[in-house]
């Protein structure tokens, strides 16, 4: 079987190594809880969610190296606290650990965004003490998992949920995206009780998933036909559920 990562091609994987990152959003108060931060783009990702505003991270190369990433970074201590790593998917970059590494070691708290398919990466981060905050995306229970990502890996995310229920060091939160032609309040329900069942003990962040005519999407979805009933959902749970 082809994985994504091989449709990628030669060009697009020797582009990451040199230029990984798609670009910096320079400052931010939302990314990162109770920190001022910047984002550091990774291109490349290992799914195809089809709510994806970011197709040009997803799907194109990278136009900024290390170097010009802890150059900018350089030129912001003292004035940012964190450096959130997201993208495309941070961890499908193989020198992030090592980046991580000198992130740290410029004196910056670090977040890693991820949907989970890689968690070898995430054990390496979490062994080396190099990220301070993890926001897991779990994007829809088993039986939607292909239909939601284009991938068939649930076992996969599933052991960096386990990873990270299982150590009290780093903070991390769960969060899941909605749109109604994908995903419905049972999903969401079976999402909660699989999250309680494994020990989870923080909040499911439930977020909307959002279509605009003048920003294009990885797929060809229409604007969401309703929203999730959040009452029937809160009744049906007690794990601490958060709409935003």
């Amino acid at each position: 079987m082809v994985t994504l990562a091989e449709r990628d091609g030669p060009e697009r994987k020797r582009s990451r190594m040199t230029h990984p990152f798609h670009g910096i959003t320079p400052f931010t108060l939302l990314d990162f809880p109770d920190r001022s931060a910047c984002i550091l783009w990774v291109a490349g990702c290992n799914m195809r969610c089809g709510y994806c505003h970011n197709p040009d991270i997803v799907l194109g190369n990278g136009t900024l190296r290390e170097d010009d990433a802890l150059a900018f970074l350089r030129r912001r201590q003292g004035l940012l606290e964190g450096v959130v790593l997201s993208g495309g998917e941070a961890t499908t970059w193989r020198g992030l650990s090592d980046f991580a590494a000198q992130v740290k070691a410029t004196g910056f708290a670090v977040k890693l965004d991820t949907n989970g398919l890689r968690p070898d990466v995430v054990a390496q981060l979490l062994d080396r003490r190099l990220i301070d905050f993890v926001a897991l995306d779990y994007k829809a229970p088993p039986k939607r998992f292909r239909a939601v990502t284009g991938t068939a890996t649930f076992a996969r995310f599933a052991s960096t949920l386990d990873l990270l229920c299982g150590q009290d060091r780093v903070t991390f939160e769960v969060r899941t995206t909605v749109h109604d032609a994908l995903l419905n309040e049972c999903d969401i329900l079976a999402i909660a009780t699989d999250l309680e069942r494994r020990g989870y003990q923080g909040r499911l962040a439930v977020q909307q998933a959002v279509v605009e005519p003048d920003r294009p999407l990885l797929g060809s979805l229409p604007p969401p036909g309703r929203k999730l009933d959040r009452q029937w959902l809160a009744a049906q749970t007690t794990l601490g559920l958060e709409f935003r």
